[in-house]
């Protein structure tokens, strides 16, 4: 897995297909897609004030019928619908932000990519 920031993944300097760490260190503060990340919100809480996002690969998720699972560090997990995010997705790629439960990963927000 390759850590990159967050404005990496949305100046597109990064199409690999494994999931990607997206950290922000501040190194693309002036990036225009930044105030965008900080607004996105689920019913569980912003997506950005406690969690990183994570690109996930096309093959590590799935959805039936608007209920989505994702792949996280070798454990399906199912997406509670409130963590879905359902404005546009700017960066067209599908994004997690996890939490951990009892060494188990969770879901805080979940975008799904524009292949949806």
């Amino acid at each position: 897995m390759h850590a990159i920031t967050r404005a990496a993944l949305l100046l597109g300097l990064t199409l690999s297909a494994s999931p990607i760490e997206a950290r922000d260190d501040g190194r693309y503060a002036n990036s225009p897609l930044k105030p965008w990340f900080e607004s996105l919100h689920s019913a569980f809480g912003q997506c950005c004030s406690d969690a990183d996002g994570y690109v996930i690969a096309d093959a590590d998720w799935e959805s039936d019928h608007g209920h989505y699972r994702v792949f996280i560090d070798s454990e399906w997990v199912v997406v509670p619908d409130g963590a879905v995010i359902t404005e546009p997705n700017k960066i067209g790629r599908t994004m997690v932000w996890k939490h951990y439960v009892d060494g188990h990963p969770r879901v805080r927000c979940f975008m799904p990519g524009s292949m949806t």
